[in-house]
């Protein structure tokens, strides 16, 4: 059996659901809304190729006022996933048969599950699938499955492994998609994440290519030291200037913001080649799926629009991963950066060094920042992630856990969770 059907990775062969959950601890009465984590999870008896594309399933944690009043996990029902419809047809690719399996967010009263090959597929509360979702047939791309909100609008992209390759898209407050804009980049490269601050977009232009010759093989992309690595800062007119930086790649930025020369800062888990090798053979299936994928570091770049001089260096030499932070401080700075590590959730003061460290019992998932209402500091909230089989909620200022909410099986290792207030 492949390793990424294993262990930790293993799948769940079916949906359930359970009411009443046990608690340890006191969840905070103002945590009033739902868990959502998306993650692979192929049918059973199904070997999806590689741990990437297995089906997305979306696990939910019902809290309210103090309880937690259920779980339950559904597969997003996607068109690949109800019809084995394929992607890629005689008469092109057909976005909507995707996965859906790597994140959800929630926009303009829209639940969305996302994959960044693919349409997102919109979700009930009680994550029901409603269907796709090309905004009245605007969007002609895929999705990113890390779209940013800044001032109430979504900034997202989608990468093609066919002209275009890239393309930039935005949503207004209302979710009306109201731009879209072609960037021009050498090739079908896989763009994961991007960053975005107030007056710019942050694009991540590395070294990890589309293969044709390697479709049906497991994940089709390969590094490429042909290609080069550069980011580029896109001002809101479209213009764009590029910042060669040395060879990496990069799953996931933290945050990114001006500084007061007017450069862009950004924050991100800086892969090396080496690094990126060892996550690549895990994720295929190809190499045992321990903790050891080398040095994925926190990394910072700076870079000067102006001069063109970029900056970069290395911020912590602990293998970490799903750098999140406050959101309401997304694209102006933030002081603070959570992060996870085998068995630990870790919190970085970005502005003074150093961080704090604490262990959760078993394999780290994304630790998602909840605000307190009516909090004044950056980290005045909690951090919400699931961790085999419980749900925890953790003081974001100590990393103190207050709650451990029981579930009713383990949850396989995944990828990004939301929290959606009610």
């Amino acid at each position: 059996m492949s390793t990424y059907l294993e262990g930790h990775l293993a799948p769940v062969p079916d949906e359930i659901d359970a009411a009443d959950l046990p608690v340890t601890g006191e969840l905070p009465e103002e945590l009033t809304g739902r868990y959502f984590r998306n993650g692979p999870n192929p049918k059973p008896g199904v070997d999806p190729g590689s741990w990437f594309t297995g089906d997305g399933m979306i696990h939910g944690v019902r809290l309210r006022e103090g309880r937690a009043e259920w779980y339950r996990n559904r597969w997003v029902r996607t068109s690949k996933f109800t019809h084995d419809a394929p992607y890629v047809t005689d008469r092109g690719i057909d976005l909507a048969a995707t996965q859906a399996n790597t994140s959800v967010v929630h926009h303009a009263g829209r639940i969305l599950a996302l994959i960044e090959l693919g349409l997102p597929y919109e979700m009930t509360p009680e994550l029901g699938t409603v269907g796709p979702c090309d905004f009245g047939g605007r969007l002609t791309t895929g999705m990113t499955a890390h779209p940013k909100e800044l001032d109430g609008e979504l900034h997202f992209f989608g990468y093609g492994v066919m002209p275009p390759y890239l393309t930039y898209h935005r949503l207004d407050t209302a979710g009306e998609l109201v731009e879209s804009r072609q960037v021009e980049v050498p090739g079908p490269t896989m763009m994961h994440d991007f960053a975005v601050t107030e007056h710019y977009v942050v694009w991540l232009d590395l070294p990890v290519v589309f293969d044709m010759e390697r479709v049906g093989h497991g994940m089709p992309f390969r590094w490429s030291d042909a290609y080069g690595a550069r980011l580029g800062v896109m001002d809101r007119s479209g213009s764009t200037r590029w910042f060669d930086v040395d060879p990496c790649y990069v799953f996931h930025v933290g945050n990114a913001r001006e500084d007061a020369q007017g450069r862009v800062v950004l924050d991100g888990v800086r892969y090396s080649r080496s690094a990126f090798d060892e996550i690549w053979k895990v994720v295929g299936g190809t190499d045992d799926p321990s903790p050891r994928a080398g040095a994925a570091v926190l990394h910072r770049w700076t870079l000067d629009p102006t001069t063109g001089a970029v900056k970069e260096e290395q911020l912590d030499d602990r293998t970490v991963e799903f750098p999140t932070f406050n959101e309401d401080h997304l694209g102006r700075g933030s002081r603070y950066l959570y992060a996870v590590t085998d068995g630990e959730v870790v919190k970085y003061d970005t502005e003074r060094g150093g961080c704090t460290v604490t262990p959760v019992g078993g394999r780290a998932g994304e630790a998602v920042f909840v605000p307190r209402a009516g909090g004044h500091a950056e980290d005045d909230g909690w951090l919400m992630s699931i961790v085999d089989d419980r749900l925890l909620v953790h003081e974001a200022t100590d990393l103190h856990e207050v709650a451990s909410v029981r579930l009713p099986r383990r949850v396989p290792a995944g990828f990004h969770g939301n929290w959606i207030a009610d």
